[in-house]
């Protein structure tokens, strides 16, 4: 017989009003705005969990969460769940906690219950050791709630610094992500955004027509294109929103769950002492014709799977995660196909981030090197190449996890030693025999060293040849390096994949000391 409880009824009736609240609670906003919503394309907010996570995995939490805002007629309207679905699930079987912003309800627009849904949920993640992906599609501040909302965002502004390098944390931005609230994304490893649907600004077209007098669109202003070509806040643009929930899934398989835990292996299928003939010729006898270092890494990598980071942007440096033997590893590599695969302000801060997120996770570095230096001119300079060029430097000396480093072909100045040389502590340094290792290139270091011979030579352009090929003999190749001991190996391209692994599996057992301190002084 079921129990009873005169002041609020019978269990049976407590368990039907739970249905009923349960129900309301699944619901998104009004028929109109969900229409509204749906015709733009878009998934709801649900529907993108439900297809991030595995099938069936989603824990909802704080399903019945209202606003307590009491101003401006609120109290009228105060649906479950506010305009946000957190909780947690699995992906790839492995635990992640989530939240999703449902702009079918106030614009999606954040309040003070709203904002402490999420910080549980970030609470919680940092708390267990686990990856914290937000899906951002939101109109802003709730103007209703007026400091409070704001107070709201830098509480979550607040744990995603907690949070940087514990944890990993993924933006999904599937909608408008204005003013303060683009702060949160952009703190966190990697935002992805969807083409023609999501944009991020801290001011929009009309605050920037009345200001600077640009007009401008949004798509223009701050679409997943401007961002994934020419800021950089994008590390990803999908060109739909299932795309986009999928390469997010992909990328987490790369990753730990956390700062402590190794990445996830996969035992491969690809032979890890498989050699590949055609990296032999690869390299053009030319020293000037560029070619694909993204075809060297599919090459040698488990299967050709490679997933590049920041693909449009900064593209003299490719960055990105592949697997080696199984093992997950972070990739960087000098791209000879654009700007001759020089290091500039974009590149180095690119490759520099990348390089810390990697450090952060315990995924190993692998290098290609083919750098002619440093791009040259006022622009780079008044824009700070020093500065930010000693961004990557930096990284790479501060990095502690396995390093590994093939110089395929140019590696000349300075940008030798800041791609991952020996000297910041790589743990192994191999070289290709067509590798240059040089302080500059044979034309520009005979063009100095010999100046007043070729000046007073009767025929200067004949001995000008001569002196760059006896120049390149000498010095333009791998083995005055290796006679050093700064590189551990010149090998042959096609057993590059075998003698990667080896090397990776001897180093995974690296333990590297740190000094005491607080922090180092990354020159931002």
């Amino acid at each position: 017989m079921a129990a009873t409880d005169d002041r609020t009824g019978s269990t049976e009736a407590k368990l039907d009003q739970l249905g009923r609240l349960r129900e309301e609670a699944l619901h998104s906003g009004s028929d109109k705005a969900v229409e509204r919503h749906r015709g733009q394309g878009k998934l709801l907010a649900r529907e993108r969990l439900e297809k991030l996570l595995d099938p069936g995995s989603f824990v909802e939490l704080d399903r019945y969460v209202r606003h307590r805002n009491p101003y401006f007629g609120m109290m009228e309207r105060r649906p479950y769940g506010d305009a946000v679905v957190t909780g947690h699930g699995t992906v790839l079987g492995r635990k992640v906690f989530v939240f999703s912003q449902d702009f079918t309800i106030f614009g999606g627009s954040l309040s003070e219950a709203f904002a402490e849904m999420i910080c549980k949920v970030m609470d919680l993640a940092a708390k267990f050791g686990c990856p914290l992906i937000g899906i951002n599609d939101s109109g802003g501040a709730r103007i209703q709630e007026g400091v409070v909302s704001l107070a709201g965002y830098a509480e979550i502004f607040w744990r995603n610094v907690q949070a940087s390098g514990v944890i990993p944390q993924l933006s999904l931005v599937m909608g408008p992500c204005a003013g303060g609230a683009v702060y949160s994304p952009v703190m966190t490893d990697f935002v992805f955004m969807v083409e023609d649907s999501s944009y991020m600004f801290i001011t929009g077209p009309d605050v920037v027509k009345t200001v600077t007098g640009e007009e401008v669109t949004f798509e223009e202003l701050g679409g997943a294109a401007t961002h994934a070509t020419k800021s950089g806040v994008a590390h990803f643009a999908a060109p739909d929103e299932e795309s986009c929930l999928e390469d997010a899934r992909y990328l987490l398989s790369f990753l730990p769950q956390n700062n402590v835990d190794p990445p996830p292996y996969f035992p491969p299928t690809d032979p890890p002492d498989r050699e590949d003939p055609e990296l032999d010729t690869l390299i053009p006898d030319e020293p000037t014709k560029p070619y694909d270092i993204k075809g060297v890494i599919r090459r040698v990598v488990d299967d050709g799977e490679f997933l590049e980071v920041h693909e449009r942007y900064a593209q003299n440096i490719v960055c990105g995660f592949a697997r080696l033997g199984g093992h997950s590893v972070g990739v960087i590599g000098n791209q000879p196909q654009s700007l001759a695969g020089v290091l500039d302000i974009d590149s180095s801060v690119k490759a520099g981030r990348f390089v810390r997120t990697c450090d952060a996770f315990n995924v190993p570095l692998v290098t290609f090197v083919d750098v002619p230096g440093f791009l040259p001119g006022t622009t780079q300079e008044w824009n700070g190449i020093i500065r930010h060029g000693a961004k990557l430097l930096y990284a790479y000396c501060e990095a502690t996890v396995p390093k590994l480093t093939v110089i395929t072909r140019k590696a000349y100045g300075g940008a030798y030693d800041v791609m991952s040389s020996k000297h910041i502590r790589a743990d192994y340094n191999f070289a290709w025999p067509t590798a240059e290792v040089a302080v500059m290139g044979p034309e520009g270091a005979v063009n100095i060293v010999f100046r007043k011979e070729l000046e007073e030579s009767s025929d200067p352009e004949i001995r000008r040849q001569e002196l760059i090929a006896d120049y390149r003999a000498q010095f333009a190749n791998p083995y005055m390096a290796a006679e050093r001991g700064y590189v551990d190996d010149v090998i042959e391209p096609r057993r590059t994949r075998p003698v990667l692994i080896d090397a990776l599996q001897t180093s995974l057992t690296k333990r590297e000391p740190r000094p005491r301190r607080k922090h180092g002084n990354i020159p931002l």
